[in-house]
């Protein structure tokens, strides 16, 4: 790993003592003790690649204290994507902010107490390792709870511990699939996927949920307990919300899916592409009076919801027909003049420059140690009185595998003797 000739010798707190004299690096980086609703709670980071991460990254958001215990060779997604320095791609150093890494082999002994010092200082541990990996070395939830019987334990897996397809691995495009969600997005005779890691992130989120309301549920009993998020479950009533469509009653009263979602798309200008979207039947019938097209309000009955989503496929097709007659800019001024909601397309490489957002400050330019600048959004949820930040630029593997053993009660020579022995290992020395 190539790092800036100035900071390849620091330890993290060296790097962190220059950093704060570089008013001029810190662009947006909190340099103080979290404030989030979670400070004070120490989470374990048993993760890989995004589901897991990113759950744990937005716990981190919070003001948690993540520690994230990686292999001696790094989480895979370090080295997905593109990157400066191996092992530190930008999509890795998306889901992993906040996060101090220790670099630990499981499989050793040294390793393995490693961890259990760890766990009984824990206030919660998140894992996609497969459960039955974790069993044999040692870390089930009933090994946890009996080091820490406080400890939540959250398990991020692809299909539960206790269906049919418990022992199978999970990917976005697997549970894509097997949720429905890819015959929502295109149909049942030729699904499509979302071109996003979409089920990923949406089960991080409902990750990070997940184990913040067990959090509060200790708080009120002193109850620790086993937290459970598999993908295909989480996907799958995720897509069931308006997708069911008619298949909501039993027996169906209709077909299933949503129409009027299906239909959207976006819509050619004279001289680019807009989304609009009027949605009483008010707003449709402002919409036809204003650009000059009166006529639509009783053709396609559009005052009646259920008779304008008879028609929605007409509608759509008109309104086709209609926005060629003006430009991108004329069409946002007028749409927003009659308040009906639209939006031109942001392109992602230029996604910092979106008006709203580069209003609000959402993405952020951050001078790493030894990445360089990087760009981030900062968490974007928002709380009045314990603001959530990113307090911690994204770890090299085991650049905190000294400082988080010292914590705990390691020597300087035990720790080198771990390192002798291959069972942890460090990135940045002392």
């Amino acid at each position: 790993m190539h790092f800036d000739a100035r900071l390849a010798a620091l330890s993290s707190v060296r790097a962190l003592v220059y950093l704060r004299g570089r008013t001029d690096l810190l662009q947006g980086i909190a340099m103080t003790e979290p404030t989030g609703p979670l400070a004070g709670i120490r989470i374990l980071d048993l993760t890989t690649v995004l589901f897991g991460p990113f759950g744990a990254q937005t716990l981190g958001d919070w003001g948690a204290e993540l520690i994230k215990v990686e292999g001696l060779t790094g989480d895979q997604w370090r080295y997905t994507g593109q990157f400066r320095n191996r092992g530190m791609s930008g999509q890795f150093m998306a889901a992993n902010r906040n996060k101090r890494s220790v670099a630990v082999d499981l499989k050793t002994a040294g390793g393995a107490e490693v961890l259990r010092r760890l766990i009984a200082q824990a206030d919660a541990l998140v894992t996609n390792i497969r459960p039955a990996a974790l069993e044999r070395l040692g870390f089930g939830y009933e090994a946890c709870k009996a080091l820490n019987p406080r400890i939540i334990y959250a398990a991020a897996t692809g299909f539960g511990q206790d269906g049919p397809w418990a022992k199978r691995p999970a990917f976005d495009e697997i549970v894509q699939a097997s949720s429905g969600l890819a015959s929502s997005i295109g149909s049942d005779d030729e699904p499509a996927f979302v071109p996003s890691l979409v089920g990923d992130k949406l089960c991080g989120l409902a990750l990070a949920g997940a184990v913040a309301a067990a959090l509060v549920y200790r708080e009120r009993t002193g109850k620790g307990q086993l937290v459970e998020v598999p993908m295909l479950e989480t996907v799958a009533a995720f897509n069931s919300i308006e997708m069911l469509g008619g298949h909501a009653f039993v027996p169906p009263i209709g077909p299933a899916g949503y129409k009027r979602v299906k239909e959207r798309k976006p819509v050619k200008t004279r001289d680019g592409w807009l989304t609009m979207l009027p949605y009483s039947g008010e707003n449709w019938c402002t919409f036809f009076e204003t650009v000059g097209h009166p006529e639509c309000i009783e053709e396609f009955s559009v005052r009646d919801p259920i008779k304008r989503a008879a028609n929605i496929d007409a509608i759509y097709a008109r309104m086709k027909e209609i926005a060629l007659e003006r430009t991108t800019a004329e069409w946002e001024e007028l749409l927003l003049r009659i308040d009906v909601p639209h939006a031109s397309f942001a392109k992602m490489t230029e996604i910092g420059e979106q008006p709203h957002l580069k209003a609000v400050g959402l993405f952020q330019k951050l001078e790493h140690p030894t990445e360089g600048t990087i760009q981030q959004a900062r968490p974007p949820a928002r709380f009045s009185e314990s603001p959530a930040a990113i307090r911690r630029l994204p770890p090299t593997l085991g650049q905190h595998t000294r400082e988080v053993l010292m914590e705990v009660g390691y020597s300087e020579a035990e720790i080198d003797a771990l390192v002798d022995a291959k069972a942890i290992g460090e990135s940045i020395p002392a």
